[in-house]
């Protein structure tokens, strides 16, 4: 006959909660106090409001606009033959001064002599050049944050993620093309933008 296995009977061992469980009463308390003083560390800010959004648009926004303009939306310019500064007066008809980040700038230079055409029309002198102080050359975020702390600019780019970002940003005009023609969104006073057929 062979060797009956002994099995462990694991009834008979006691099972011990361990002290660091919580259900039980004293780590509960622990918890809740230390809840309580994280609540009363916690300095809720809440934005407020500029007076100048107290319509639906940006009553702030005038002539000359500044416009900061992104690297699709100059891509896209040459791809329509649309000259940038003439066609933002004919969309605006108001005098328009471009901006260009260094973000922008190290975006198109990345892009390599491809768009080397692209590149020539940014360090164009009539445009704005806007210094960065942040890390990275990741446009996209730096144009939403400069845009969140100055209510000032228009944002013209054709970029769907970036639109769909500023759009959360009230008071902040977007630039696109559209036929072969700049429009703007969020901004009433723009008579020479063709309103985009939904």
């Amino acid at each position: 006959m062979g060797k009956a296995k002994k099995t462990r009977k694991f009834g008979e061992i006691k099972r011990m909660i361990n002290p660091k469980d919580m259900r039980l009463k004293q780590n509960q308390k622990k918890k809740a106090e230390q809840d309580k003083k994280e609540e009363g560390q916690v300095v809720r800010h809440v934005e407020r409001e500029a007076s100048n959004m107290f319509f639906k648009y940006n009553t702030a926004l005038g002539p000359p606009y500044h416009v900061i303009v992104d690297t699709n939306f100059i891509n896209f310019s040459i791809q329509n033959k649309l000259e940038l500064v003439r066609a933002m007066m004919d969309c605006l008809y108001a005098k328009c001064i471009p901006c260009i980040t260094d973000c922008v700038l190290a975006e198109l230079e990345k892009l390599g002599p491809k768009y080397r055409i692209a590149l020539r029309i940014a360090r164009d002198p009539r445009f704005e050049r806007l210094p960065c102080s942040h890390k990275g050359t990741y446009a996209d975020d730096c144009i939403v944050q400069r845009v969140i702390q100055h209510r000032c600019y228009i944002v013209a780019t054709c970029d769907k993620d970036l639109k769909r970002r500023i759009r959360k940003v009230p008071g902040v005009p977007i630039m696109f093309i559209v036929n072969h023609k700049y429009t703007i969104e969020r901004l009433p006073d723009a008579y020479g933008a063709p309103k985009p057929t939904k």
